[in-house]
């Protein structure tokens, strides 16, 4: 099947992925399947094909202490749970295709990406629980006291940079995070859409979930400089 679809193709935009920390700890083979050797199967045939350019977006989580933010490309790896180990390969076999001269690829490593139409899900993310709750008069449950960190990215801005990374010769072979340089805390984000909605803000507040990261938010200078990328929609037009 994805030998058929990349033939004749000349640019493929790698995107599907399990994503759910939650999911890949209780379901770590099927994580490691899909992640990394769907990613590879798919790297193999794209380079079969004679495919230009491959982008992938391996969203690789980061350990580090909060003294390290925001993260750059080079800032040491060290995975917490099988989605994170997954997505750290799939990058590595994206990276070694190049470097071996048999497809041009570009990784993008894209932080908290969210827009219209994203799909609600024991898995989504927490802009999308957050406003299904808001919508139905519900609380907005908020893990481990709700100052963790992440960097909110529109799916428009990112549509930008995968754009532009197709067409940058600058970007191949390279490593570049997409988000907005800003950190929102969880609790800030709830306050935000209880805002935006006009209605009261409701929280109950849960334990710490296991194999989730404290703070997370990007360095974009590379993504800016290689791509000319500036994120352009602020989370209030969420």
């Amino acid at each position: 099947m994805v030998k058929k679809v990349v033939y004749g193709v000349s640019h493929v935009v790698h995107l599907a992925a399990i994503i759910s920390v939650t999911f890949s700890t209780e379901n770590p083979a099927v994580t490691y399947d899909v992640n990394t050797s769907g990613t590879l199967n798919l790297l193999a045939a794209s380079a079969a094909a004679g495919v230009k350019v491959g982008v992938l977006s391996p969203l690789v989580k980061f350990t580090a202490s909060q003294f390290f933010w925001p993260v750059t490309e080079s800032h040491p790896t060290n995975p917490i749970s099988p989605y994170a180990d997954s997505k750290l390969k799939a990058e590595q076999h994206c990276l070694d295709f190049h470097q071996k001269g048999c497809l041009d690829s570009v990784v993008l490593r894209f932080f908290n990406v969210y827009g219209p139409r994203q799909g609600l899900n024991d898995y989504s993310g927490v802009i999308t629980k957050f406003i299904d709750n808001i919508k139905h008069g519900k609380p907005l449950f908020i893990y481990s006291g709700g100052s963790q960190t992440r960097d909110f990215v529109n799916v428009s801005d990112v549509v930008d940079a995968i754009v532009a990374s197709m067409k940058s010769n600058k970007a191949t072979g390279e490593t570049i995070q997409v988000g907005t340089g800003k950190p929102t805390s969880i609790k800030e984000l709830a306050e935000t859409l209880s805002k935006l909605a006009n209605t009261k803000l409701c929280i109950e507040y849960k334990d710490a979930r296991v194999g989730e990261i404290e703070h997370s938010y990007a360095d974009i200078a590379k993504a800016s400089r290689l791509l000319g990328y500036q994120p352009h929609v602020p989370l209030e037009k969420v």
